[in-house]
Parts: structure tokens; sequence; C-alpha cells
């Protein structure tokens, strides 16, 4: 039977000697998420890891996603129809990479983050756009923006991507993964900037369900991002999404698809997880995963460690009865 790999994405809540130690021998993968990863913290924290843990580690990109930039606070609480106004010199917060600023328009619809949070821009100018509220929640610093009416252009990969590429390499890292790979260019740019390197293409747009021939002829290794996925489909046709991506990788040789987002959920804030997650879990493996990947739950949960060992609980009964589906 094939292996099945646990990735771990590492945050605050695991970058210590108890939780590096653990899964020296749990975990096939660290990630760290450069979204979330301060350039100027890179080195310092690529060293700490290799201190106390032997598991390869991969840089995660930013890629070709909005984000929000907060500059003086770091939430706001957003009622309906409440107002916001964003300065593109000098305001408490700004879109991110900074082209964006210029690329939206008036009437563009943006979900922000995964609780529900929409905002409409009712007019702009060379440097201010007003927003306002159609669907409240926390605006938040570093949160996810998706546009919900239309696409924009961005570059696959930010300058900061760029400057933890370089550091990486410093270390001697192989694993490098491509956020929103959204065309076949990305795809082709990503393998020219790393063309020796194990590199990981993550579905996470409706773009990018498009060119999955196209990506599963030319390279071997994927993960599946639900959540980003969520915001861009719907999150009630992630699973047959799911059923529809693994179905089309069998008819090529040697694919590998891992799967993230909220198998764990429950565990950022509770010690064992619910059935339904479970179940989750279970499903993906017979679906044929090759790698589980845990975000939050690693990345700041309260319990760390007890969601590797679940993981690797599941896995484990799912290999001891998978000769009751062979």
């Amino acid at each position: 039977m094939k292996k099945i790999d646990i990735i771990v994405t590492l945050g605050p809540a695991s970058i210590n000697k108890q939780f590096l130690n653990f899964i020296n021998n749990k975990a096939s993968l660290v990630r760290l998420n450069m979204s979330h990863v301060k350039l100027q913290n890179l080195e310092k924290r690529i060293s700490f890891i290799k201190k106390y843990c032997s598991v390869p580690i991969c840089i995660d990109t930013e890629g070709a996603q909005i984000r929000i930039k907060f500059n003086k606070v770091k939430l706001i609480k957003l009622k309906k129809k409440e107002r916001l106004k964003i300065n593109k010199q000098n305001g408490k917060f700004n879109f991110y990479p900074a082209e964006v600023f210029n690329l939206l328009k008036k009437n563009d619809i943006l979900n922000v983050g995964f609780e529900g949070l929409q905002l409409k821009i009712l007019n702009k100018n060379k440097n201010t756009i007003n927003l306002i509220c159609t669907n409240p929640g926390t605006f938040e610093n570093n949160k996810g923006v998706h546009l919900k009416n239309r696409k924009i252009d961005l570059s696959f990969v930010t300058e900061k991507d760029l400057k933890a590429i370089e550091i990486a390499k410093k270390f001697n890292i192989k694993n490098f993964a491509l956020s929103f790979t959204n065309s076949k260019a990305d795809m082709m740019r990503f393998c020219k900037l790393l063309p020796t390197e194990n590199k990981f293409f993550k579905i996470e747009t409706a773009v990018s369900l498009k060119y999955l021939d196209f990506f599963f002829k030319n390279q071997k290794n994927f993960l599946i991002d639900r959540g980003d996925l969520s915001k861009d489909i719907g999150i009630e046709n992630i699973p047959i999404t799911q059923r529809r991506i693994f179905k089309k990788s069998k008819k090529y040789k040697n694919i590998k698809l891992a799967i993230a987002t909220n198998f764990l959920e429950s565990m950022i804030k509770n010690p064992y997880p619910t059935r339904a997650e479970a179940n989750d879990i279970y499903n993906s493996l017979e679906m044929g995963a090759s790698a589980l990947v845990l975000a939050g739950e690693t990345a700041m949960g309260k319990y760390s460690i007890e969601s590797v060992k679940f993981l690797s609980k599941i896995i484990k009964v799912f290999k001891n009865n998978k000769k009751l589906y062979d």
C-alpha cells in the first residue's frame, strides 16, 4: 500500500522544541505559509526548525491572492450597511499586493476571510476606495479577499515569495508550493523558477479546475486547498469537486493529491475531533489522498500534538481495513 503522508503547518502554536521533537517520526513535511510568516523572521524560523526537527521543510508561497494589511489596528467589527474607507497613501489598512488597489473598481464585491464578511465598492478615485458592508463580519489583518463578481490578473508569485525562495535555497530547502495555480503559464513559470526542486501546485480556484488535464499531464504533486476553493465555488460544491478531481487524476500515472483545510478544525479549541471530521478524513483516504495537511490545527491550535496523534490513528485504521475495499 502506498504511503500516506502527514503535512504539518507550523505557526505560533507549534514552533517550539516539544512539538518539533514530537513530529520527527510523525510528519513527512513541515510547511511554512509565507502569507503568515514575516520575511525578516524567515531565516531565524528555518534555523530553529532545523535545530529540533529533521522533517523536510516546504515553503508555501503567497501566490496570486488579495489580502488585507492593517497598519494601525488589528481588527474592526463591521455591521451591515456600515461604511469603510481605504486610503492608498496613509490609511489604517490597505490591499496587498499594492497593485490590487489600482485593479479594483466600482461595484466590485469582496468576500473577506471565511466568516461571511462581504463588502461592495461604492466608488473609487486615485487615492481612496469607499466601501459598504453588505454582510457583517470581522475585518482583520492578513485576511484573504476573494473578488466575487470578476477575476483580476495578479503575478503568480509576490516579491516577498521571490525573496523567501532565495533564503530557502541558502538552507538547501528542496520543497516549494505554488499557491493559486491559475493557469498553464503559472505552472510553467514556477517550474522555470525552481527547475530542480520538488514542487507542489495548489488547486484552490475555479479557474484552476479548467486546466486539470494540462496540470496532470505535466506535473505530479498537487494540493487541493478546500478553504480558498470553497470561497470560489461555494462550500456546498466542495465534496463533489474533490471527487471529480480524484476521478480525473486517475487517468494519469503517478499523480499525488494532498488535501488541506478543516480536517480537524474543532481541535483548534477542543482536545477531540467531531464524528463528521473523522468521516471526512476517512472519505478523503478512500478517494486516494496521498497526504493530509493540518493547517490552523497545528499552526495556532491549542491541541497541536493531539491533532497529529489523531490523524496518525485514523490513517492507521484506514490502512488496517483497506483490504475490505480491495
